[in-house]
């Protein structure tokens, strides 16, 4: 047997060494190895070599070369891939030991198995703890979205079934596969994205899956073993950097939680240091007998936002209430509202403004400043309602003359710095809309005697309640008259009680000292004023005895007739005297003949056009409604009086 003979008779895998090739058959399949041909390419020199007639030894030997050329190519060929592999891995891991971004490194991941396995696509699904199912967080070469956006319950298709057992599942033929619960939402996802053969692995961490890693493609396919473990180690990856990323994002959670202990520490002591600087303040204001101005003043500078006091009308209804009842400060749009309590009653807020982030020791600063502004409101009250008792008692000594001592009644009401001697008014005072309701109108009653108490504090006078309204004594000011501050006096009150406030003023008063019976008479004018007003449907305003015309002289507690006709036709008694004229006479005459001017004319022995000329005088003098008929009869009163005071004229 020759040497060829052997080498074909002993062939691959015999054991036995084959007899080496004819020298030169070689060299074609080294060129071939070395441009990295085809595998098509090897059949190139056999089937050269037979078109050229070579001997048989020659073309066997050509077969035997090609194939240990081929086997040498797909050696090569294996090394390259778990070169690349390898490569790929190291990379990855590498990416994972400088992990910042887990979605930069999965996605990385799932690049690398798709590009080394050679498949269409590839993903990675994580497991949702809280809904029991797995969805999609990265794909590489998808193009559904649909698929993109799939959620697979446990158990439910390929990826769902790796899930639930921690296993490798890989299909040829996805739909023609019955070991998976295909469902309706799956199996429309997967055709619209056109998959046919997919291989799933399961993401580790220790005994628990936390999702999977896919490499499909659009046709079918069989996955190799070293595919399958390939895409295995590529999914150990992906578990290990989320894992690292957990640790990362509990370690830096935990870094910034100390961080932030730290500065709540430092925030601490100093709103404590603020909060003892507030206490101290505080503490020193009311031992000066500091008032609300300066405890809001000493807040804003502490705590260096501004903090105003605001009466129960003007601050916002409804967070003043959840203060109220909360006993708390209570946010308001970037404002925060502080409720004065004192006995279940509010005595209006503290606003911080434009502070929204308040601190709460900061917050419980500006309640415990509200505590105390509401003990200082209280305390003034206090302190006033004791002056209004005072006061209110002195004005029932004068109005029931039980204390007749000039001296003492001087000295009791220079405590509250009135004058006695100056001139005054007697003023009273009356709700005049009176409500169904009598808590609502004895809380009325009692806002009306707290406003008179107020007024006469301001004005240095006197306020007592009596006969179901207020009575006031206010000094008369020079320039002003009993009916200007009676009404001045109406209007004060009935804005500070909101509703409509009656008053009847007396004549001006003198020497209330000596005279204390002096009160008591221009009070029951004052009533009788206010009770005129009520009769002439005028409540809410006010008014004097001098207003009221000729019916004042039934008012008035001295019938002052030369008031009255003073104020009627005091102009023309004074045109009369200077002038020499006799207007006072022709109105007289025109008056008693029936405001006829032809008449009149006849009586005087004048011309009409004289009358006419005397009446314009008169109309200029007193007003142009003169002959209105309750001014007319106001005049003709008057005139008949003046008739009676001076001789001769009747």
């Amino acid at each position: 047997m020759s040497r060829d003979q052997a080498h074909q008779a002993a062939g691959p895998g015999t054991g036995t060494v084959a007899a080496p090739p004819p020298p030169g058959t070689e060299i074609p399949y080294l060129e071939l190895l070395a441009r990295d041909a085809s595998p098509e390419m090897y059949e190139h020199p056999v089937l050269l070599a037979r078109a050229e007639g070579m001997p048989a030894e020659r073309i066997a030997a050509l077969e035997h070369a090609k194939l240990l050329a081929l086997r040498v190519r797909a050696e090569l060929e294996g090394r390259r891939r778990r070169e690349a592999e390898l490569s790929a891995l190291f990379e990855t891991a590498h990416d994972l030991a400088g992990l910042r971004d887990v979605d930069a490194v999965l996605r990385a991941i799932v690049q690398r198995a798709r590009s080394l396995l050679g498949t269409d696509t590839a993903y990675l699904s994580l497991n949702a703890q809280d809904r029991g199912d797995t969805y999609l967080q990265v794909t590489e070469g998808c193009v559904s979205a649909r698929f993109q956006q799939l959620r697979l319950g446990m158990g439910e298709g390929l990826g769902g079934l790796v899930a639930q057992t921690a296993r490798p599942y890989v299909t040829e033929d996805y739909f023609q596969d019955a070991r998976f619960r295909h469902t309706r939402t799956i199996d429309a996802a997967v055709r619209d994205e056109g998959l046919v053969a997919i291989l799933g692995v399961p993401l580790m961490l220790g005994p628990h899956v936390i999702g999977v890693l896919y490499a499909a493609d659009r046709r079918a396919r069989v996955f190799e073993r070293e595919q399958i473990a390939l895409l295995g180690s590529f999914a150990a990856l992906a578990a290990a950097a989320i894992d690292t990323t957990n640790l990362l994002t509990e370690t830096r959670s935990a870094l910034a939680g100390l961080e932030r202990a730290n500065e709540i520490i430092r925030d601490r002591s100093a709103v404590i240091e603020r909060a003892s600087e507030v206490h101290d303040r505080l503490a020193e204001l009311v031992l000066r007998g500091g008032g609300v101005v300066d405890v809001a003043a000493a807040v804003s500078e502490v705590l260096g936002a501004t903090v105003e006091f605001t009466e129960t009308g003007t601050a916002p209804a409804e967070a003043l209430e959840a203060s109220r009842s909360e006993g708390h400060a209570v946010r308001h749009g970037t404002d925060w509202i502080a409720a004065l309590v004192a006995g279940g009653e509010s005595l209006g807020a503290l606003v911080l403004r434009g502070h929204p982030d308040l601190d709460p020791v900061d917050q419980l600063t500006l309640e415990r400043a509200a505590m105390v502004t509401s003990l200082l409101l209280l305390a003034r009250r206090t302190a006033a309602e004791a002056e209004r008792r005072v006061r209110g008692e002195l004005l029932d000594d004068l109005l029931d003359a039980r204390d007749r001592d000039p001296r003492l009644l001087r000295e009791r009401a220079a405590r509250f710095h009135a004058d006695l001697d100056a001139t005054h008014v007697v003023l009273a005072a009356r709700l005049d809309a009176p409500t169904a309701d009598a808590d609502e109108e004895a809380a009325a009653r009692r806002r009306l005697w707290s406003a008179a108490s107020h007024l006469a504090a301001t004005r240095h006078g006197l306020a007592a309640t009596r006969d179901g309204g207020t009575v006031l004594l206010l000094p008369l000011a020079d320039g002003d008259g009993a009916t200007g501050l009676a009404r001045r006096t109406a209007r004060d009150l009935g804005a500070a009680v909101s509703l409509p406030v009656t008053v009847g003023a007396s004549a001006p008063v003198t020497s209330l000292a000596d005279r204390p019976d002096a009160v008591a008479a221009a009070y029951a004018e004052g009533r009788r004023c206010l009770d005129a007003l009520h009769l002439l449907g005028r409540g809410g305003d006010g008014a004097a005895a001098e207003d009221f015309g000729f019916l004042g002289l039934l008012l008035a507690a001295d019938r002052d007739v030369g008031g009255f006709v003073e104020r009627t036709i005091g102009p023309l008694v004074t045109y009369d005297e200077r002038r020499g004229t006799d207007l006072l006479h022709t109105l007289d005459a025109y008056f008693a003949c029936g405001m006829s001017p032809a008449r009149t004319k006849d009586t005087l022995h004048v011309h009409v056009n004289t009358v006419a000329q005397r009446l314009e005088r008169v109309g200029r003098l007193l007003g142009a409604d003169w002959q209105t008929p309750s001014r007319a009869l106001e005049i003709q009163l008057a005139l008949r009086l003046h008739g009676l005071a001076v001789p001769g004229r009747h």
